[in-house]
């Protein structure tokens, strides 16, 4: 389950602070308290809470507030995005004696806050998503666990009603990411066996569903390899990026990294490009580079850095020993190479 990291905590009653504080110590949180008792405490003061919660919503990942869950609701209620993106939200009363998870129980990590704040009160947490309380795994939460991506948040309510109905759920997944196999709730099958329509989960690095209505999830496993020449946009970058994955059926929900030679890691095109896909850019120095066998040695990257290939070796490399799926590719300012992270 996913770990709430930034916290900020509520109180508006001089009890309540004494709990906020309690929990702060325990989960290294913020405190915000009432300005009628903050005064000589070291926690932050505020005068409205609903002000106070349009300036934080965003900035934290988990929100605890020690007040009435009517107060809370109405507080966060106009900052509400979707389920993918919004933070924990959770509501204790001053006693601590029930901690509710009121928003973002699975993604956000509201059931697991909940639960560490019920830990440190001694008291009960309180989780009302259907599947925990019926004990079945919700697949939202088991995607997030094994690192894959959702592609279409919407249809998990229709897998998670089939397992709450009892009903076998079809899985598309060749390479096990989910760990279902034998699962008496699901049945793996082949892409010959997916039945349309029915409901199922589709796993894949590619873009080769052939249901809509499957729930399609992305293993992190695609490494791209990039070069460039000096001062190229981060545009032409990504363009290359693009063109050459949508040419190849490969999905970009399921780049899990984008590497280099460690002279392009001030590379302002190359930095905003990772960035734009979502991962943290690795730059190897050439020493690195130059061990791999890559197929597609270069004599001008050679002069030009020192090493016969930067993008093909750098995919390698960030695959973890896997499979080149795209040999280099190049236009005449980007180079680019993909590879199949190996799972070990």
């Amino acid at each position: 389950m996913p770990s709430v990291k930034r916290i900020a905590i509520y109180a508006l009653t001089r009890k309540g602070l004494e709990l906020a504080e309690k929990l702060a110590s325990n989960l290294d949180g913020t405190v915000y308290a009432s300005a009628r008792f903050a005064e000589g405490r070291k926690v932050r003061s505020f005068e409205s809470l609903p002000t106070l919660v349009t300036e934080t919503f965003s900035q934290f990942d988990g929100h605890v507030f020690v007040a009435a869950a009517g107060i809370v609701v109405r507080c966060i209620a106009p900052h509400l995005q979707s389920k993918e993106t919004d933070p924990a939200v959770v509501c204790l009363d001053q006693k601590g004696r029930f901690a509710v998870s009121l928003l973002s129980g699975h993604l956000g990590g509201g059931n697991e806050l909940a639960t560490r704040c019920a830990n440190i009160t001694g008291g009960l947490p309180v989780v009302t998503t259907a599947t925990d309380s019926a004990g079945i795994v919700s697949m939202d939460m088991l995607a997030q666990s094994k690192g894959l991506t959702i592609g279409n948040i919407d249809r998990v309510k229709v897998v998670n009603g089939a397992l709450l109905d009892k009903k076998t759920v079809q899985v598309f997944d060749p390479a096990d990411y989910l760990g279902l196999r034998g699962n008496e709730l699901f049945s793996v099958v082949t892409q010959d066996e997916w039945v349309p329509n029915e409901p199922g989960v589709w796993v894949s690095w590619r873009e080769n569903c052939p249901d809509e209505r499957a729930l399609r999830l992305y293993p992190q496993v695609l490494m791209l390899g990039v070069g460039c020449r000096r001062g190229i946009p981060c545009k032409e970058i990504s363009a290359h990026i693009y063109n050459v994955l949508d040419a190849a059926n490969l999905s970009l929900k399921s780049i899990g990294g984008l590497g280099s030679i460690d002279a392009k890691s001030d590379e302002v095109g190359m930095l905003e490009a990772a960035s734009a896909l979502g991962v943290e850019p690795t730059f190897y120095p050439k020493e690195a580079l130059d061990k791999v066998e890559a197929p597609n040695p270069s004599g001008t990257v050679m002069r030009r850095m020192g090493v016969g290939s930067v993008s093909e070796a750098a995919a390698l490399l960030l695959s973890n020993g896997g499979e080149l799926l795209v040999e280099k590719t190049k236009t005449k300012t980007v180079t680019l190479a993909v590879a199949r992270r190996r799972i070990c």
